[in-house]
């Protein structure tokens, strides 16, 4: 079996809605080319696959027929307008091709998938994923299909009983908790920056599931400005505990790294440090209770050159069991490559911090009612918990 199976194509980086959107697939080169350089690609236990696009029946599990033909629409004349369906607005703009573009994320999402579930391969990661924000009827936030549903949905049809999906993009995973709102099947997690100041406005704690589904929706909602303590504490204190009581048979995760200190479009100050920790513990957890199965996928991330591409290498080197150290100096042709191709300066280490530990204590050191990041975590706490048989206040 291979330990890491990655998936990569140059046909990713026709996910291109134009040089001045946010999301520009730079930031998908630039991971690729760093976990390169680094080695990470030629370790025997580590795979690279091509991407595979998925079929219209395959992207029509979760998303609606209409959708897809306008998708197909406005792939072929971005300038048509069409309503109802999200299209053709500020945030995800018609480009020629985006049915085929997205379809290869999503395939390749599907396939990362089945070849975890099929035993050939322990992980799997796919950088192109994590598109969380696709409705099953309308694109949004940058978003045109949901690979993770599709992957997931995948799952469900092949006899899975139960799927955990994390994720721990800065901004709410509202189109899979969406997806599967009502299926209690799926364990939808999401540790994001509270509604209140940050797209999509959705993922209180209150937002726990619907009425077939108790529970099955776990939404951490932190304030503007958590860091690095704050954000680890939050994780720790939700996650493991829910998984555990869930017992699921695969794992999903979404890694988008737009919690950064240094991205444009969020409030939250983490580091690639805190974010390496959590892929550690979202990894460790896979093994103690998936015997490993894991699916690892992209999502936001809009520092295109400081961030995304040292937190994906991470990810990556985490997924294939060799991960690398914070202090590791980043290859001399990579940032070469950045100046010459991008004109920036890029970063010299592998992380933020120097190699200084984070403190972020346990829920079991006790709570701190003053804290907003810890009165946040107790609000999601005591809104699913007692559904899972556990305790707000003690670990």
């Amino acid at each position: 079996m291979i330990g890491a199976r990655v998936v990569w194509d140059q046909r990713f980086m026709s996910y291109d809605f134009g040089a001045a959107h946010p999301m520009h697939p730079s930031r998908l080169e630039l991971t690729h080319r760093l976990c390169d350089e680094l080695g990470l690609l030629a370790l025997p236990q580590v795979e690279v696959v091509p991407a595979v696009e998925a079929t219209d029946d395959q992207i029509r599990t979760v998303h609606t027929e209409a959708l897809v033909a306008a998708v197909k629409q406005v792939s072929a004349d971005p300038t048509l307008q069409i309503s109802g369906h999200g299209l053709g607005l500020e945030d995800t703009p018609n480009f020629p091709g985006m049915h085929s573009a997205t379809a290869l994320a999503v395939g390749s999402t599907v396939d990362a998938c089945r070849a975890v579930w099929r035993g050939e391969a322990a992980h799997a990661v796919n950088i192109a994923g994590g598109l969380h924000h696709g409705m099953p009827d309308s694109v949004a936030g940058f978003c045109v299909y949901n690979d993770a549903s599709v992957g997931i949905q995948w799952l469900l049809d092949q006899g899975v009983e139960r799927v955990a999906y994390v994720d721990i993009d800065v901004h709410h995973g509202d189109g899979v908790e969406r997806a599967f709102w009502d299926d209690p099947r799926v364990l939808t997690v999401s540790v994001h920056e509270t509604g209140r100041a940050l797209f999509p406005g959705t993922g209180f704690p209150g937002d726990t599931g619907g009425p077939k589904a108790p529970d099955s929706a776990v939404n951490v909602a932190l304030p503007p400005g958590t860091g690095d303590e704050g954000w680890l504490r939050a994780i720790h204190a939700v996650v493991p505990q829910v998984l555990r009581a869930f017992r699921p048979q695969f794992i999903v995760t979404q890694q988008g790294c737009d919690a950064h200190f240094a991205d444009p479009l969020s409030h939250l100050a983490v580091s690639i440090d805190a974010m390496q920790a959590a892929y550690q513990l979202l990894h460790d957890l896979t093994h103690e209770l998936t015997g490993g199965k894991w699916v690892a996928l992209g999502g936001g991330g809009y520092e295109l050159v400081q961030v995304v591409p040292r937190a994906w290498t991470h990810l990556v080197a985490v997924a294939a069991h060799h991960p690398l150290s914070l202090t590791l100096e980043i290859p001399e042709p990579w940032r070469e490559h950045v100046a010459r191709r991008y004109g920036q300066v890029a970063p010299q280490r592998m992380g933020d911090l120097g190699g200084r530990p984070i403190r972020y204590g346990t829920w079991g050191e006790g709570y701190e009612p003053e804290s907003p990041v810890d009165a946040a975590v107790m609000a999601t706490r005591r809104a699913v918990f007692p559904g899972w048989g556990l305790d707000p206040w003690f670990d």
